[in-house]
């Protein structure tokens, strides 16, 4: 079985217990206004162009066989429109200014990749994690994953934004010792507008989830302007006292990483102006989820 992944991150401590390797998935149903991983959404192949790393050489010109690329008075301009993603041009980028986001992978070489660090797992109580992109996006090759890794004996954690059906999520259940879930605004008419989707589905699928026993994690990005209010605050710890399961509490503040991921994918960044917030307003913000809440809130 083959999937479609566009990173595998090694030695990564910030996707749950110890050490990890994470294996990011491409395809998401959502399109969140702040995404960090916007070369996630689309579950195709895509290309990403650093034009400050193009020296003008001409190679991808003459390998391209759509005429996508163009490169006059030191201008390069890269046609997306005709480019077929076929990958030609990459492989003759000396400088790296073309690279292909996205390819394919059988359950297999994952996993081969995955357990050239077992020795830190087993000293650190770490493991693999499954991210994106959304992986329940891709529900069978997910589950062949972390069957395999199981098979090996590996933690396995899971970050989702639970928008997927809730007989895949309970499938993958005995496959997951950890469940990382998104928990990106608590207003419903907000949750569309910041992400596309509804609220309701996600919320019945972690109560469904929770009186299964399953282990999970609420993960929350705020982002000044949008969702750092009192009363998405209020509606974190809400959420969390009604779980029973729930281990903690992780709250992320907004980070600028995918705006030049944006601008290599050739889109403008629709919000320009925003900024890491200062250490001292994430730390009210962890100050004011923790007030009402029963579990461990701590900034991710």
């Amino acid at each position: 079985m083959k999937g479609r992944i566009f990173q595998i991150q090694r030695f990564s401590i910030q996707d749950g217990p110890g050490i990890r390797t994470t294996v990011f998935l491409k395809g998401c149903p959502l399109n969140c206004l702040w995404c960090h991983n916007p070369e996630s959404r689309s579950p195709q192949r895509q290309i990403f162009f650093t034009p400050g790393q193009c020296i003008g050489c001409k190679v991808c010109v003459e390998l391209c066989s759509q005429g996508a690329h163009k490169i006059e008075n030191g201008e390069h301009e890269l046609d997306r429109e005709a480019c077929v993603i076929c990958g030609e041009c990459v492989t003759g980028c000396y400088t790296g200014a073309l690279e292909v986001v996205g390819r394919e992978a059988s359950v297999e070489e994952v996993l081969a990749e995955v357990l050239k660090d077992r020795p830190f797992y087993e000293t650190s109580g770490g493991g693999m994690t499954l991210s994106g992109g959304e992986p329940l996006a891709q529900f069978e090759f997910s589950r062949a994953i972390l069957t395999a890794a199981r098979a090996n004996g590996l933690h396995t954690c899971v970050e989702t934004s639970g928008f997927a059906p809730f007989a895949h999520l309970s499938a993958l259940l005995p496959l997951v010792d950890l469940f990382y879930i998104d928990c990106k605004e608590t207003d419903p008419a907000r949750h569309l507008e910041f992400t596309g989707v509804a609220l309701a589905p996600i919320v019945e699928n972690l109560t469904k989830l929770d009186a299964l026993g399953a282990v999970m994690a609420l993960r929350c990005p705020i982002i000044p302007g949008l969702n750092a209010r009192e009363d998405h605050f209020q509606g974190i710890a809400a959420l969390a006292n009604r779980l029973v399961n729930i281990k903690e509490i992780h709250i992320l503040p907004y980070h600028p990483l995918g705006r030049s991921k944006l601008e290599r994918l050739g889109h403008p960044d629709p919000n320009p102006d925003w900024d890491f917030p200062e250490k001292a307003e994430v730390a009210a913000w962890v100050e004011t989820v923790a007030r009402d809440c029963r579990v461990p809130v701590i900034r991710g």
